[in-house]
This record gives structure tokens, sequence and C-alpha cells, in this order.
């Protein structure tokens, strides 16, 4: 692989997670965010009652990402072999933290 393109991710995603898989999971992402942004624009504000408890579940959410790739690639925490590995789980837990504030 000697250039990262968008066809090359899209390829190394579907090989981890199954074609099915990663397209439901692109799919839910578009319809979670899609019903957030109808929810601010009808709402007009932010509830900070509502924030809280997005806040409150993204440590929940990060930790639900990296256990859920963690499964998915058959992999244990003691594989993780360098600096890129840590860098990855940490993009991984960070993007399930927001997903997980996003769907609350």
């Amino acid at each position: 692989m000697k250039y990262l393109t968008f066809g090359t991710l899209i390829a190394v995603f579907e090989e981890i997670f199954g074609r099915a898989l990663f397209w439901v999971m692109v799919v839910a992402a578009v319809v979670v965010t899609v019903a957030y942004l109808y929810v601010l624009i009808r709402d007009r504000a932010m509830s900070m009652r509502k924030f809280l408890w997005a806040q409150v579940s993204m440590s929940f959410g990060a930790m639900a990402a990296v256990l859920f790739v963690q499964l998915m690639t058959h992999s244990h925490f003691r594989d993780i072999g360098g600096p890129i590995d840590v860098i990855v789980l940490l993009g991984v837990a960070a993007m399930g933290a927001v997903g997980a504030a996003i769907l609350v």
C-alpha cells in the first residue's frame, strides 16, 4: 500500500468488519447525525440537561467502541505493538465518545 486513498480505507474497513456490517454502521452513523441535526433545528437551542447526559455517556461510548473494534478484529490489548496502535485506539475511543454523545 503505497498511497492512502479513500478507496483503500473503505476496502480495509470492509475487510475488518465485513462488507454488510461496515455499511450498516455507515448508514446508522448518517441516520443518527441527521436525527441530531433535526432535533437541534427543531429545539433551536441546546438543553443543558441533555448536554450533561451526553457528556456522561461519552466515557461509555469510548469504552464500547474500543471493545467493539477489539472483538471485530479478534485481537487483544496484549497485541498493541507500538505508538501507532495506541493512536488508533485513542482515535477509535474519541469517535465512540462523540458518537455516544450525539446519540444521547
